[in-house]
């Protein structure tokens, strides 16, 4: 097994936490696990274009994730400046922290995420999944 595989759980840890204003709804960062050459820990990146995430992700797993009841990708934290965020047309111009946002009694879409954020992304660096499609 790929020592990138192995060490999955050390490395792309990821917390649920309640939504700052509350609002019944949790959320899960939505940072991606970066392989790093030659090494056998992974990087992380947390500021990225919807673009890069969509690619890095996948942009249909996304497109899936945000369509179950009451979840959205949303910027993590409410500022003015950033871009909107979507994944219809994924802007590429300003990277920002994202986040998934579910309903508190969600338990099934923090599983998705996660895979979909740190597994897919280790499983495509170690080869044992293509690349994502271009968007």
């Amino acid at each position: 097994m790929p020592v990138l595989l192995a060490n999955l759980h050390g490395r792309r840890r990821a917390g649920i936490e309640a939504v700052p204003a509350g609002r019944g709804r949790l959320r899960l960062m939505a940072w991606t696990v970066i392989p790093r050459t030659g090494s056998d820990r992974a990087g992380f990146k947390k500021s990225l274009t919807t673009a890069q995430l969509a690619t890095q992700c996948g942009l249909s797993l996304l497109r899936t994730l945000t369509s179950r009841p009451g979840v959205t990708l949303e910027p993590a934290f409410d500022r003015e400046d950033l871009p909107l965020v979507g994944l219809e047309h994924p802007q590429d111009v300003k990277p920002l922290q994202h986040a998934l946002y579910f309903p508190v009694d969600d338990d099934e879409t923090p599983v998705m995420a996660y895979a979909i954020t740190r597994v897919m992304p280790t499983l495509r660096a170690v080869g044992w999944l293509p690349p994502s499609p271009a968007l």
